[in-house]
């Protein structure tokens, strides 16, 4: 499997790969000593698993999740660890490079299906987080509505559509959004927005 991956990142020549583990303690070893863009992360691996992995490393590195099924039951977790994208392994090679590009650009990919299991984990929770609602004071109510629809999945050019604002505006408010919560990209903003109760989970 490494080897397939190692093989697609490597046809593109603006890429490298910088290392390859075998396990989570391993992968958090190269991660620091090689300080990657981008890393493609398995959930189930020995010693250290994938999601405790990207907890460590999410500070230094951009977080690819690699998983098997679409509706994982850790994807969730792998999210909140920090993790920027999430991909199916079967997925085919220009997805993988498209995620790597979009996530060492800054950006998150978080497919529909991902929103929606976000969504359900959510609705499990009884209340929200008095504590990180109190951080959405800080949002104008153009801010806010741009929180609600990205936390609903939509990209920016959607929500430019929904909202009848030009692309680059929405683009303008969404990096406010991370700057004022300081968050590191969409996938946090998505969490935040159900953690805060700002978007219900009905």
């Amino acid at each position: 499997m490494r080897a397939g991956f190692r093989m697609i990142v490597e046809s593109q020549p603006d890429m490298q790969v910088a290392g390859e583990a075998g396990d989570g303690q391993e992968a958090i070893d190269i991660v620091r000593r090689e300080r990657p863009d981008v890393v493609l992360m398995d959930i189930r691996m020995p010693q250290v698993d994938g999601i405790a992995a990207t907890r460590q490393v999410a500070d230094i590195t951009r977080v690819v999740i690699l998983t098997t099924y679409e509706l994982d039951e850790y994807v969730f977790d792998a999210l909140a660890a920090g993790a920027s994208a999430f991909l199916l392994k079967a997925a085919p090679p220009e997805d993988l490079i498209r995620a790597i590009r979009v996530v060492a650009s800054g950006d998150a990919l978080l497919a529909p299906s991902v929103t929606r299991r976000l969504i359900q984990e959510f609705a499990k929770r009884p209340e929200p987080q008095a504590r990180k609602a109190k951080q959405l004071e800080a949002l104008t109510e153009r801010e806010l509505d741009v929180l609600r629809e990205v936390a609903r999945g939509l990209s920016n050019a959607e929500i430019a559509a929904r909202l009848h604002v030009a692309e680059t505006t929405v683009k303008t408010h969404v990096a406010h959004v991370l700057d004022k919560l300081e968050l590191r990209d969409r996938v946090q903003a998505v969490i935040l927005a159900y953690e805060t109760g700002l978007v219900g989970s009905a």
